[in-house]
């Protein structure tokens, strides 16, 4: 409900174009190797180890099927196919089961359980006093990590005016907010904005009209659970990869003729993959930012907005650890 208040006003979206061009474009950039990394870990290309964070994984099936489903995206992608990501999941998740890699569901269609989490709500409980600090965590968490992804997602997609700023950005969020409120109402995460929605706008998906049309196909989803749960991680790993060199390309648009603008729009490329996490990564962008352009002598150039982000920053940073 808070988050769904700050959207209404002009408050969320006068933060979303104080974010500074670099950062934006950083933020689609690192927002394409998070989805790469998490695509190459799907496929067991990339692995934990205890000595060195990570290291390259055993070349199986998985990543046989990962170059499979590129193969046929690509190659439909060329064609302007746009199914061509549904293509490339439709193929591995056939193959898999064929091979017996994975398992086909024993059924198709299971009744809806609504019972446990809907409407169970506890307002009393929740307006406690104690938990004043988490409820401000979690707002501006969630509030900075939609906000970073509607404007990388934009950046990537070209979905932006001629100064960068994304458009629509206002009703964007406001949906972005009623979704976290029926999301909440229903008992599960927050219906929030997702990194993944670049993959319906590069098949062509500009005016909201897929997204009404991927919601409704959603409404079968909830009887088609087995089905859903049958098809196996490794299947979207093309996708993510593919989507992840789509969004990588904003990183060319990064001015790195003057330090206090690259470092910032550097530490907030490697640290969303790194921390998996986009919020993250923009908000050392932001107390970069301001800290580096002081440095530099331009902190007249800071405006009063991206000041107050980063002291902000700061203070969630440190509520974080």
């Amino acid at each position: 409900m808070l988050l769904l208040v700050v959207t209404a006003t002009p408050l969320r979206e006068h933060i979303a174009l104080a974010i500074p061009a670099s950062l934006r474009s950083a933020a689609a950039a690192g927002i394409g190797l998070l989805l790469t990394f998490i695509g190459l870990r799907n496929a067991g290309l990339i692995v934990g180890d205890p000595a060195t964070l990570v290291r390259m994984g055993t070349f199986d099936h998985r990543a046989l099927f990962l170059v499979l489903g590129i193969v046929v995206a690509a190659a439909l992608m060329r064609r302007q196919n746009p199914l061509a990501f549904l293509a490339a999941i439709f193929t591995v998740t056939a193959l898999a089961w064929t091979l017996g890699y994975a398992k086909p569901p024993d059924t198709l269609v299971s009744a809806p359980d609504f019972s446990s989490a809907f409407l169970k709500l506890d307002i009393a409980g929740a307006l406690k006093l104690s938990l004043l600090p988490a409820i401000l965590a979690i707002l501006f968490t969630d509030l900075f990590d939609s906000l970073s992804t509607f404007i990388g997602v934009a950046t990537a997609a070209g979905l932006t005016d001629p100064d960068g700023r994304p458009i629509n950005l206002r009703r964007g969020l406001i949906v972005d907010a009623l979704a976290t409120l029926g999301a909440g109402l229903a008992g599960s995460s927050p219906g929030t904005a997702y990194v993944e929605s670049i993959a319906g706008i590069r098949m062509g998906a500009r005016t909201g009209l897929a997204s009404i049309v991927t919601a409704l196909c959603f409404v079968p989803c909830f009887f088609l659970a087995p089905l859903a749960a049958a098809v196996p991680g490794y299947a979207t790993a093309a996708v993510l990869v593919l989507v992840g060199v789509a969004m990588f390309q904003s990183i060319a648009t990064i001015d790195y003729s003057s330090l206090e603008d690259a470092l910032p729009a550097f530490v907030t490329v490697v640290l969303i993959p790194l921390t998996l996490s986009i919020t993250q990564g923009i908000l050392w962008g932001f107390l970069l930012q301001a800290l580096l352009y002081t440095v530099a002598g331009r902190a007249r150039d800071v405006g009063l907005t991206l000041w107050l982000l980063a002291a902000l920053s700061a203070g969630l940073l440190l509520l974080g650890h």
